[in-house]
């Protein structure tokens, strides 16, 4: 998926994957077009469409809708490009095109100068809105478990725990999201950091390193290029516990048209469901043509371990259905970073995200 150190995508500068030019790519219900040459969406942004989605459409009509994500268009995007691609939001009564995000694009400022509807989202980047005083709020978490990982040799480790006192190359963006939960939890130390360029070929060349990755793109590269199959620490497994490739949108669009918020949020969730257990081929067909550097080899890798770990299905969502947040899990996510200096204490973490639209058990989205 997006940049191995995943928070915040909007505006964070990530370059995980060789950078391609970004395009404003925007998939409509039904039909895909590539806009290769066009300029950054942050510079172009597509028609405003969010005054339009907060009115009703006229009958039988359907709703314009832009959801914007937060990377190249990859397989952990699969369920909003199938949502699309088998008309799950036509169903809903919405016309969605999906705006694809890239290294350079700020998908706060996009979502709140109206370019886009909704975002893909993640809770330290919702909390640290809260503090900046930006109105925008999380209305479901797709992935109830960050891929975020950290890289080892084979051989060289066996615990989280192990990689204490070794380099590790990390991305800037890691010392506000889960630097310092390493620190507090394992005692790692500023001296351990490495610049992350996201090239495996320090990693490799340095069989005491550890690199930062994610989860379903990684250890892939790794073994192409080294040879090697790496040592894989999921930091979710390890109590880092955010969730992430969230649903966003202003605050006022819950406030006035709450009707539309969900009727995403059940289109999104049930494609989601159809892309990770039932056939998946017209949403990767999307992917492919939105990202041309994406391939079949790594999507099919991509969805063989966002099942195997419960990326986006597990925990709560047995229960509660995919797309799932609690307050306990948003407590307990801005405790662990607060007392580690990374939100301010005094912050009301909980306008970040409200309930209203999730948790209504599997068998609501899966149900025809």
């Amino acid at each position: 998926m997006s940049s191995s150190q995943y928070p915040p995508h909007s505006g964070s500068g990530m370059k995980r994957r060789r950078f391609i030019q970004y395009g404003a790519i925007a998939v409509g219900t039904g039909i895909a077009s590539a806009c290769a040459a066009s300029p950054p969406a942050a510079e172009s942004p597509a028609s405003p469409s969010a005054s339009v989605a907060a009115s009703p459409a006229a009958s039988g009509e359907l709703i314009k809708v832009t959801y914007g994500t937060n990377w190249f268009a990859q397989a952990e995007h699969g369920g909003f490009y199938q949502a699309v691609a088998t008309g799950i939001y036509k169903d809903y009564g919405l016309d969605v095109s999906i705006q694809m995000g890239g290294p350079q694009v700020n998908g706060t400022q996009l979502l709140m100068g109206g370019a886009i509807d909704f975002f893909m989202g993640y809770a330290s980047d919702a909390i640290k809105a809260v503090q900046e005083g930006i109105p925008k709020i999380t209305v479901a978490a797709i992935f109830q478990k960050d891929p975020q990982i950290l890289l080892a040799h084979p051989g060289t480790a066996k615990t989280l725990a192990d990689l204490k006192g070794r380099p590790i190359f990390i991305s800037s963006a890691a010392n506000v999201t889960y630097w310092p939960f390493l620190k507090a939890r394992f005692g790692f130390e500023d001296s351990q950091k490495r610049p992350y360029n996201f090239n495996p070929g320090p990693f490799l060349a340095d069989k005491t390193a550890a690199q930062q990755g994610y989860l379903s793109s990684e250890p892939l590269s790794v073994k192409k290029e080294g040879g090697i199959d790496p040592v894989v620490f999921l930091l979710a497994d390890y109590g880092y516990n955010p969730y992430s490739t969230t649903i966003e949108c202003k605050s006022e669009l819950v406030e006035q048209n709450p009707d539309l918020v969900q009727k995403f949020v059940d289109a999104s969730i049930k494609g989601w469901y159809s892309y990770l257990y039932g056939d998946p081929t017209a949403a990767n067909e999307l992917i492919k043509q939105a990202n041309p550097e994406m391939n079949d080899e790594q999507i099919a890798y991509s969805i063989e371990k966002m099942k195997e770990y419960g990326i986006a299905d597990s925990g709560d969502t047995t229960e509660k259905g995919i797309g799932a947040m609690t307050d306990e899990r948003w407590k307990s996510f801005f405790e662990s970073l607060s007392g580690e200096g990374v939100f301010k204490p005094e912050t009301d973490y909980t306008k970040a995200y409200t309930l209203q639209f999730v948790n209504k058990g599997p068998d609501a989205y899966k149900s025809a």
